[in-house]
């Protein structure tokens, strides 16, 4: 592969940490095959508004997570990096855990968007299992970046065919929560 070529180091000392120069590498190898929009999946018309979960500000231990008090409309962007059958169920996932933490989302020709979700996705196989890593860029109306959060999750098996629903679910469930701490302690 082209892209992997990249990866070599010209200078010993010049060496960057595997992930990050993987992730930025395979991010830029990604084709437009690989991109699905998390909001596809939504309703997003007058017959089928999107959900607008209220939930109890507090978990009661018994696996709910708690609501927060936001105004923001968040809004997701094409996902690089994963393929549809990985990012399906992210994508669902995503829709539910927001709605569970009081978190607004909105369709993508929605322009009362007040933030953007933009994430980029990488699996990288070694010795039977994948990791996958995952960026998002949290950005304002007019492409701005606020903040960006990434982390990662590991799958067993070998590449993005490998991948469990409830890899990318955990993922979904990582990320919406990422944000959702963000969004209550952001300035202004």
């Amino acid at each position: 592969m082209r892209c992997l070529s990249l990866l070599k180091p010209q200078r010993h000392d010049a060496r960057l940490p595997a992930a990050l120069c993987v992730l930025a590498v395979l991010s830029a190898c990604t084709s437009a095959q690989n991109v699905l929009e998390p909001s596809a999946l939504l309703a997003n018309d007058a017959a089928n508004p999107l959900p607008q979960a209220q939930f109890p500000m507090a978990s009661n231990g018994d696996g709910q997570v708690a609501a927060i008090q936001t105004t923001a409309k968040v809004r997701f962007a094409p996902l690089v990096g994963a393929t549809a059958d990985a990012s399906t169920p992210l994508a669902a996932r995503l829709s539910s855990r927001a709605a569970a933490r009081g978190i607004g989302l909105v369709g993508a020709d929605d322009s009362t968007a007040t933030h953007i979700m933009k994430g980029y996705f990488s699996a990288i196989a070694e010795n039977g299992e994948t990791t996958i890593i995952y960026v998002w860029d949290v950005l304002d109306p007019s492409g701005n970046r606020l903040h960006r959060f990434q982390g990662q999750a590991r799958s067993p098996g070998q590449g993005w065919a490998s991948v469990t629903p409830q890899t990318m679910e955990a993922i979904a469930d990582q990320s919406v929560d990422q944000l959702a701490s963000w969004l209550v302690t952001r300035p202004g």
